[in-house]
């Protein structure tokens, strides 16, 4: 998982770097020395056009683009991450299920802490935490067990709800980030044309001033929908998978209950 982390980072971080070296390299070539160069004055039809390059958005931006590359940085990293963890086959899936449900037939108790240990899914810990216990605890009622199936059980899902949770954070925090930066260039703006007169080059001073401030809010906001979008998404998904889990949990326990049942009238039996 942390290779997967790593991966999609360096990939993120070499787009960035991809995109600022193509933004340099659309500048013009500097002229050879002795050679006049007589050149139009170019029209720049849309003077914000620099901010969509990773240089000019951190100087319209000002300081607060830094929090806001690594928060969109954060959200794509865990949209990518979600995408491939958040699935039935890290919860439960069936091919654990049709070993667990014969291997408990069997009473091979022993056998299914092994299948267990070997994967890496919500029903094998909550089943393997429950052998444990049983195993380790031959005298203890079936009641006992049954508790200690559901305090893990809980446990599992809360782990899968608490992972989603952060992108709704980022999803929270992104906007509050970018008003708090429009707030602070709105301050600088005002406080630069506070002491000058109202001419009309302070208005459009004022005017573009307060549209690279807005552009901060307008950044959260890019960040901030998308990640409470895919946190609904992730959200139901986990939800459903939670109800697969307990469905399958209440299975194999009344398995165990059988055999616990039939391990009983073979005692009295005897």
């Amino acid at each position: 998982m942390h290779r997967k982390i790593f991966l999609a980072l360096a990939v993120l971080v070499a787009l960035i770097f991809v995109m600022n070296i193509n933004a340099q390299a659309q500048q013009p070539a500097p002229a050879a020395p002795g050679v006049v160069v007589t050149q139009a004055p170019a029209v720049d039809e849309n003077p914000y056009s620099d901010a969509l390059t990773f240089k000019g958005f951190v100087k319209r931006t000002g300081v607060m683009a830094y929090p806001l590359i690594t928060l969109s940085m954060v959200a794509f990293f865990m949209i990518v991450l979600f995408a491939l963890t958040v699935r039935q086959g890290t919860v439960v899936s069936d091919a654990f299920m049709n070993s667990a449900d014969a291997l408990i037939r069997k009473q091979d108790y022993l056998g299914l802490l092994a299948v267990c240990n070997r994967r890496n899914e919500c029903i094998a810990r909550i089943t393997s935490k429950t052998l444990d216990f049983a195993t380790r605890n031959p005298t203890a009622s079936f009641e006992e067990v049954k508790e200690v199936t559901e305090a893990e059980g809980n446990r599992q899902s809360s782990l899968l709800l608490a992972r989603i949770a952060y992108l709704g954070d980022v999803g929270a925090v992104a906007p509050m980030l970018g008003l708090l930066g429009t707030t602070l260039g709105m301050i600088t703006t005002f406080h630069e044309i506070s002491g000058k007169g109202v001419g009309g080059s302070n208005q459009l001073g004022l005017a573009q001033g307060v549209s690279e401030a807005l552009l901060c809010t307008a950044s959260g906001l890019v960040i901030g929908i998308p990640s409470l979008i895919f946190y609904a998404i992730f959200r139901g998904k986990v939800n459903r998978l939670i109800s697969e889990m307990e469905a399958a949990t209440t299975h194999l326990m009344a398995l165990l209950a059988v055999q616990y049942k039939r391990a009983a009238r073979a005692a009295a039996g005897q």
